[in-house]
């Protein structure tokens, strides 16, 4: 059987990073959920009072952490996971590559998106 790599094995850096970020995106899920259904009704919840919020530097800042945060934490599981299933050689560079484009792209439009929200002239 073929030796494979994976951070996820190692208990390193990237396994802890992987982990720290699934915490980090579960708590702030849930911090949402949780004002969204007890604190406001959902009736209440209008594209209009998330455009108020996105005005405060926390809530944009925060959007912005959610961002990067849920982008590493997909990308390095799914890199990992296709490792995993033997992906080696070009193919695996190939794939790495093309996930740090699909994750440059994903970020510069979901900054372009929380700054048209805040009403930020930097797209």
């Amino acid at each position: 059987m073929a030796e494979r790599y994976s951070s996820f094995e190692s208990g390193g850096r990237m396994w802890l990073l992987q982990r720290v970020t699934a915490a980090f995106l579960l708590v702030v899920l849930a911090f949402h959920f949780f004002l969204l259904h007890f604190v406001h009704h959902a009736d209440e919840v209008s594209f209009l009072a998330s455009s108020a919020r996105m005005e405060q530097l926390s809530y944009y800042s925060l959007m912005i952490l959610f961002l990067l945060t849920a982008t590493f934490h997909g990308v390095n599981g799914v890199y990992n996971a296709l490792i995993n299933q033997g992906l080696t050689g070009t193919k695996r560079a190939v794939v790495k590559w093309t996930l740090v484009a699909a994750s440059v792209v994903l970020i510069v439009q979901g900054v372009r998106t929380a700054n048209a929200w805040a009403g930020i002239g930097l797209y």
